[in-house]
């Protein structure tokens, strides 16, 4: 390993013991806790400069640094120096490689350097180029910078076991270090205002400025000096009296704050849940929420306090109050009602009355509730599904479609009951007679619509002893043996003597 110089003001010391004071090597090594040999070095070197003593102790540093260590001229035979500048250039390039532009270069000069050299020159020309960074102290309660992770997890669907990867919403104020975060099935744009408005929430206030990444859902179209803002991520910082500064594009020093939350996250709060099996994004949430309390309470290095006591102790009363009520983000799309009386949104179907059949309506979505409006009114409201499928109240339906719809073979059953046993007995019959009870629901409509209940009751009593259970039987029975059942269904006199008979009123 190469041997660091000693600072000037220790060589400097060691010219002084040895030559002032005529001090012996091993007495200025120990003096000064450095080698013999390192005080030898140093005073040979100064011998071939041509220095003494007189000379040295009033030479300022920086002149006997040049004396001691002069910079060795280029030589004309030395080996050639590749265009470091072209060499940063062609790397930004698709499928460029160091080794690749490394053997371009020893192909054009056969005695330049070898491969770890090259390396090592980029590398020493590369900290040349490098521009200070301007540390800039942040206030308490100023700034809160956001973004969404590289790293994703997964969740799988409990029905179809398909797996499907979920983005992470990282946010963290800057003078606390306090973080939220966040599992999103996309970086759409309901799911990016809605992590702000869950994290204010969390924060329980909101900071003077809000500093995104250049994502679509926060910025249109990006610029340096005036990016344009997404309109509904601009509402959202009017409602909670923010100013969004979004970062500078390829500039991750400008958050630099949330790129070190981001590489938290995964590592403490991602990374321990990475053999875990997830079946719904609410229990991949739940598990980083435990997760992301422990990171936010944990004592940090050197026992500095925990994230959550700076911010508690110190940021959260610096804080902008949170409004009356959260911002809640609305989608809004024309309609227009299908023949069965219902309207497409994300792939669901929501029923309205079936008056409006044919109409056009308007619709407004929240994250929970989809309200459909036809000329400012309100005419149906729904539970939000993202599923496929409908979801339809039979309260919009054609008074058709609701007897229709109540078919059912219990109701056919109590329907029978209310007329009589026979009837019961016979509708029974024929509900078993088919393969699928639906089949059987406009034959057991019929039979209870042929008559009044004690003719039909008296005729389904015969129909049982014929053994004869179709609509037509029974029709045909009522038609045919009128008489009959008008005679069964006579109640029968009972003799007594205070009953009068036909004969009084003659």
């Amino acid at each position: 390993m190469t041997q660091r110089n000693l600072t000037m003001r220790k060589i400097k010391e060691i010219l002084r013991l040895k030559w002032g004071l005529g001090l012996s090597d091993r007495q200025t090594s120990v003096s000064l806790k450095v080698a013999h040999s390192t005080v030898g070095e140093y005073v040979k070197r100064a011998e071939r400069a041509g220095l003494d003593w007189s000379q040295a102790e009033n030479m300022p540093e920086a002149a006997l640094k040049d004396r001691l260590f002069p910079v060795k001229k280029a030589d004309p035979a030395a080996r050639p120096q590749p265009d470091w500048h072209q060499v940063e250039v062609e790397l930004k390039g698709k499928g460029v490689t160091r080794m690749l532009l490394w053997q371009e270069y020893i192909t054009e000069h056969p005695d330049g350097y070898g491969y770890s050299q090259f390396c090592e020159h980029y590398r020493r020309w590369g900290k040349t180029q490098e521009k200070p960074v301007l540390r800039i102290p942040k206030k308490m309660g100023e700034e809160a910078q956001v973004d969404y992770a590289g790293q994703t997890m997964d969740i799988i669907d409990p029905k179809t076991g398909e797996i499907k990867k979920v983005q992470i919403f990282v946010g963290v104020l800057s003078a606390s270090g306090l973080i939220y975060t966040e599992a999103h099935l996309s970086q759409s744009l309901p799911n990016w205002v809605r992590a702000h408005v869950r994290m204010f929430d969390f924060f329980e206030g909101t900071p003077r400025i809000l500093r995104p990444d250049n994502l679509k859902a926060g910025v249109t179209k990006p610029n340096f000096y005036e990016p344009d803002l997404n309109p509904t991520y601009h509402e959202l910082s009017v409602h909670y009296g923010v100013a969004v500064i979004p970062a500078r594009v390829a500039k991750p020093r400008d958050k630099g704050l949330g790129e070190n939350a981001v590489l938290q996250v995964e590592r403490w709060v991602l990374a321990p849940l990475r053999k875990e099996r997830f079946f719904s994004l609410h229990e991949l949430n739940q598990a980083m929420e435990k997760r992301l309390n422990w990171l936010n309470n944990r004592e940090r290095t050197h026992k500095a306090p925990s994230r959550r006591t700076v911010f508690e102790e110190h940021e959260k009363t610096t804080l902008q109050p949170l409004p009356a009520y959260s911002f809640d983000y609305l989608e809004i799309k024309k309609a227009k009602v299908h023949i069965d009386y219902h309207v497409s949104f994300e792939k669901h179907n929501y029923s309205v009355p079936h008056k409006y059949t044919r109409q056009t309506v308007i619709i407004r979505a929240s994250e929970r509730l989809v309200e459909i409006y036809h000329q400012d009114q309100r005419i149906a409201c729904h539970v939000r599904c993202d599923n496929r499928g409908y979801s339809t109240e039979q309260e919009h339906m054609p008074a058709n479609h609701r007897w229709y719809l109540n078919w059912t073979p219990q109701r056919f059953t109590r329907w029978a009951q209310q007329i009589g046993p026979n009837t019961e007995t016979l509708i029974a019959v024929v509900l078993e007679s088919r393969r699928h009870p639906e089949q059987s629901y406009r034959t057991c409509l019929g039979i209870l619509k042929l008559a009044d209940p004690v003719v039909l009751e008296a005729a389904c009593a015969l129909a049982l002893d014929h053994e004869v259970y179709s609509y037509r039987a029974v029709k045909r029975l009522i038609e045919t043996k009128k008489d009959v059942l008008e005679a069964n269904s006579q109640p029968k006199t009972v003799a007594h003597e205070h009953i009068r008979g036909q004969e009084y009123y003659t």
